[in-house]
């Protein structure tokens, strides 16, 4: 999620300023709970799995073959034990895992019946992505993340919410790219430079821009947004610079531009990138730490004292070169496919919000009392679907097949109909696909200059994990741009 520009797999004693305590942890097998039909809030909760290990309802049974799978609440520095399942359709012991190299081997030996992405079976090897599902009672998604998350550097600690709820900018999620982001958000509202977001379509780029300006020395000023697709070629200068009154004719009047407007704040500009090459040149002087421009028509220097946050979709090589370089700051914004544990979390709050705009909703589809512990009946195989749909708008997306299930829903539970299975398309193609050679490993790297997430995105593996394993497995080495 974030720019891994600076990791190497060089070994040796390491600079005497830097924190032993703190080594490079390898990410390994977990799986989170996804979906529970009696302990709805144990959903995002962690287990690890990469000792030989068993599931089921319970404490420990001296029977157990091995240790039993213990759940987890894991926030930066902090991890939180959680208690046994309970929930009485999982068998007291349901589960056995075996760990291989890089996959899980499980054997169903309790009464409930065992589902794998969706399929019954007695017995499965599993891998990162591969869902979990116990019938009717527990759905669980296999990740790769590391078995600690590391200390905020950032980010306000007094801002973190209860565990699985939004933050304070809206930001839902648990997982490490989430929380990555967080702290880069935070560092880059405390550096005070201009920032450039970028990421699909649908990541929640705009909720990155408001949480950097709330998080700034300019929170107290109004924040200054505009989607740069609006701002046609001819009039851009016009709205961004102003204008003085009877220029570019007689009777027009004079107007502030949103430089001006932003002035002591924060000027936040989505799809940078459809700005033409013209306008992109004629902001790099305003981005430079002088700040100045002049409005149109005027021979009057202004100064603009403020953070300029651009956002954008396309690859940064397709923006002007020289304009991207004024930006200090870069935050990448993760897509649900490299944060997919993420995914039941905002399930739940997308449909609390649709809940609030629509209480025929919350009344039909909602069990308990208003507020954080009301939860929505769900179909465990809706969950299960939207967990390996492959997603091309992401956030956005993931909304529209959730309203589609409220619409389409018969019963009193929000369901995996018809209408939406047909919209579901399952995200195996990289599985599928052959393993990128050392060759095209490093091509890709080059290419990133070292970027290992826009690599991994070039080379169309699931996430950047995938990378480094293969990068450790080849032994090449990454060193910085």
């Amino acid at each position: 999620m974030t720019q891994d520009t600076t990791q190497t797999t060089q070994t040796g004693h390491g600079s005497p300023w830097q924190d032993a305590s703190l080594p490079e942890q390898e990410p390994i097998l977990h799986f989170v709970i996804a979906w529970s039909l009696d302990e709805p809030e144990r959903i995002g909760e962690v287990a690890r799995a990469d000792s030989p290990c068993v599931l089921g309802r319970g404490e420990p049974l001296d029977s157990d073959p091995a240790a039993r799978v213990q759940f987890m609440r894991q926030r930066p520095s902090v991890t939180t034990t959680s208690g046994p399942l309970l929930s009485p359709r999982v068998s007291r012991l349901q589960l056995v895992i075996e760990p291989r190299e890089d996959t899980l081997d499980v054997q169903s030996v309790g009464r409930c019946p065992l589902l794998v992405n969706g399929a019954p079976c007695e017995r499965s090897v599993l891998q990162e992505g591969d869902t979990i599902t116990l019938k009717d009672a527990l759905v669980l998604l296999v990740v790769r993340r590391p078995a600690t998350l590391p200390s905020l550097r950032s980010y306000p600690t007094n801002l973190i919410a209860a565990f699985g709820a939004p933050d304070a900018h809206g930001l839902v999620g648990e997982s490490p790219e989430t929380w990555q982001l967080r702290d880069d958000l935070g560092f880059a509202a405390r550096s005070g430079q201009h920032v450039l977001l970028h990421g699909e379509t649908g990541v929640g780029k705009e909720i990155g821009a408001r949480a950097i300006h709330a998080l700034s020395a300019r929170a107290g000023h109004k924040l200054v947004a505009r989607n740069a697709a609006t701002l046609a070629d001819s009039s851009a200068d016009s709205e961004l610079f102003g204008t003085v009154r009877d220029y570019p004719r007689q009777g027009v009047i004079e107007r502030p531009g949103l430089l001006e407007e932003a002035n002591g704040s924060t000027l936040f500009l989505d799809e940078v990138g459809e700005l033409s090459e013209r306008i992109q040149a004629h902001l790099m002087r305003v981005l430079d730490q002088s700040g100045e421009y002049q409005r149109l028509g005027d021979t009057q220097t202004r100064r603009a004292e403020l953070c300029f946050v651009a956002a954008t979709n396309r690859p940064l090589d397709q923006l002007k070169h020289d304009f991207t370089a004024r930006f200090t700051q870069r935050v990448h914004v993760a897509g649900l496919s490299e944060r997919r544990e993420d995914i039941p979390l905002l399930i739940h709050w997308l449909l609390c919000l649709a809940a609030r705009k629509d209480p025929q909703l919350a009344q039909r589809f909602f069990q308990g009392e208003a507020g954080e512990s009301r939860r929505a009946r769900l179909d465990s195989m809706l969950v299960e679907g939207l967990l390996r749909h492959r997603y091309t708008q992401h956030v956005r997306e993931l909304e529209r097949l959730l309203w589609l299930a409220l619409g389409t829903s018969s019963g009193n539970f929000v369901a995996l109909t018809p209408e939406v299975r047909a919209e579901l398309v399952a995200d195996n193609e990289t599985r599928n696909s052959p393993e990128p050679s050392r060759t095209e490993i490093e091509n890709a790297l080059r290419d990133a200059e070292g970027n290992v997430t826009q690599a991994t995105r070039a080379l169309g593996l699931r996430n950047r994990f995938v990378l480094y394993r293969l990068i450790k497995r080849h032994g090449i080495v990454l060193r910085s741009p």
